[in-house]
């Protein structure tokens, strides 16, 4: 629920109130992201929906728009530790992107890290990295900070 509020009700729902929140947006019929099984097992997790169901966003200094055009945004991609360095990653972004042709996006758009090490702690990685996407297909259009590409996947 990080970018679906504003950070100061995202704060004050810490824990349970923001599970019951997604639990919610749940219930309420909308598709917050999609998630990844091995088996029957949830092994990953991609949040994915137009970029104004994001509005912590707009107050990213990094992450502004890049433009007017309507976009479909990826702002966490998760996959369990057992499971990393598997494509697990990859695999969801193509799916999610397959999600926004199939809503009638034109535009997904992702904000991974690129770290400037060969590791970062995998809690700082949360939007992803970058070469994960590069795998899926996107392209960087902007970079406002060293770390920090948005990336895109034109869908024709």
């Amino acid at each position: 629920m990080l970018w679906r509020l504003p950070r100061a009700a995202f704060e004050a729902g810490k824990g349970e109130k923001n599970r019951r929140a997604m639990q919610a947006l749940i219930a309420s019929g909308k598709i917050p992201g999609l998630l990844a099984y091995v088996g029957s097992q949830p092994v990953g997790w991609c949040s994915v929906a137009p970029r104004e169901h994001f509005p912590a966003l707009k107050n990213s200094r990094i992450l502004q728009p890049v433009d007017a055009q309507p976009v479909w945004s990826i702002s966490c991609l998760f996959v369990l530790k057992r499971f990393r360095q598997q494509g697990i990653s990859v695999q969801l972004l193509r799916r999610a992107v397959a999600y926004v042709k199939q809503q009638g996006g034109k535009i997904v758009e992702g904000y991974p890290t690129e770290p400037k090490k060969d590791r970062l702690p995998d809690v700082f990685v949360w939007t992803g990295i970058a070469s994960a996407y590069q795998k899926a297909g996107f392209k960087e259009c902007l970079r406002r900070s060293a770390t920090r590409p948005i990336m895109r996947f034109l869908i024709k």
